[in-house]
């Protein structure tokens, strides 16, 4: 067999989409030794981040090209048995379409996007969707969103949980403060938070949550960490930030790799993740997985993906929030039973269990696709 993946996200900082597609590649470079795979990338440098076994092509990184022509070629030339796309498939494709949906916040709360953006998904997305093979996303909230979204039926859409790396776990909680403070010029206590500078993270609210536990609290010498990179709607949060009576103890990192995120996991004494809407939330895993009490938001697929392993709070609600906080740093026996938690229900995800659902698909879809070339070949001989 011979798979072909749309992996332009690597090597260009696209967070969750670039963890994904990076993480499958790796874990169907161990599972199969038999089958080909081709990893179509689109920045100078991207082929040293996917493994040797891994075939890798150049598309262009300019998105209409590299969908409105450049990798349905590609694809022509190659001839694999399917084509893996997040979210949005080229418009010319000779083999069958896998398409992985993380979510559909841009249907259910379009207030989060530029209007190009959401009108640009909303087109692409769903004639991508029509002509699919088969869907996947990441959790049963998204499942139901996208069978409801489009008309579909649930069954054509496959819920193939993601994970967390390996490199996320405990190291030296002494060597990694000592790093932050080296690295980010953070002395203090913390509290962490990942994602990028978007609306959907809810940035703003968190700040204000933080202002009401100092303000509250004033004993507690702890700092706000953000990590994550700026976007288009960034200069509001580093305003809110700046106006802030407690500007000086918020922190923006901009974007880190993995190396550097280990390293504040484990240095921050609590994981904070106080989003809108998540298909997943895999920082939520990465923060448990290191052995950090995570609070995160109770709506979306975040229950589902935390469990009872985290404090859950309303995201619309500043004093949930704040309270959710609170209780973790003043209180160190639920601090600890949390981490204690986390560490549990982070161990029941991995990549090499998600590439394994993964790569069973794609043996489904290229199964039905040789069936119906051997029928049509009956069918030519009469």
């Amino acid at each position: 067999m011979r798979f072909s993946i749309d992996a332009h996200a690597i090597g260009r900082h696209l967070t969750g989409n670039e963890v994904y597609v990076r993480s499958l590649l790796e874990g169907f470079a161990s599972l199969d030794k038999k089958s080909e795979f081709i990893a179509y990338t689109s920045v100078r440098g991207a082929e040293e981040l996917v493994p040797e076994r891994i075939r890798t092509r150049r598309v262009s990184e300019n998105p209409f090209l590299r969908l409105g022509l450049d990798l349905g070629l590609r694809v022509r030339s190659d001839a694999p048995d399917l084509l893996h796309v997040q979210y949005t498939a080229p418009l010319y494709c000779p083999a069958p379409v896998v398409v992985s949906i993380h979510d559909v916040s841009y249907l259910e709360h379009p207030e989060f996007f530029p209007m190009a953006r959401r009108v640009q998904l909303k087109i692409s997305v769903e004639r991508t969707v029509r002509r699919a093979a088969k869907i996947l996303t990441l959790s049963e909230f998204s499942r139901q969103g996208i069978a409801r979204s489009y008309g579909l039926d649930p069954d054509k859409v496959a819920v193939v949980p993601a994970a967390c790396s390996a490199i996320f776990k405990p190291v030296s909680r002494p060597k990694a403060k000592a790093f932050v403070e080296g690295r980010f010029q953070v002395a203090h206590p913390f509290i962490l938070c990942v994602g990028d500078l978007q609306p959907r993270k809810n940035p703003l609210g968190l700040i204000r949550a933080f202002e009401e536990l100092v303000g509250n609290c004033p004993e507690l010498p702890h700092h706000l960490v953000m990590v994550g990179k700026d976007t288009w709607y960034a200069s509001k949060v580093h305003l809110a930030a700046e106006n802030s009576p407690f500007g000086n103890r918020i922190h923006f990192t901009g974007y880190v790799d993995d190396a550097e995120l280990l390293q504040l996991y484990n240095a921050c004494d609590i994981f904070v993740f106080p989003s809108y809407y998540e298909g997943f939330g895999i920082p939520i895993l990465e923060a448990m997985a290191c052995g950090r009490a995570v609070a995160c938001a109770n709506t979306s697929a975040m229950p589902e993906v935390a469990g009872s392993a985290a404090v859950l709070f309303n995201p619309h609600s500043t004093e949930e929030m704040m309270v959710s906080m609170r209780d973790l740093l003043r209180n160190a026996e639920l601090r600890a039973r949390k981490e204690r938690l986390g560490q549990q229900n982070a161990s029941r995800f991995s990549w090499r269990g998600t590439a394994k659902q993964t790569l069973d698909v794609y043996y489904e879809v290229a199964g039905i696709r040789a069936k119906q070339g051997q029928r049509a070949t009956i069918m030519g001989r009469r």
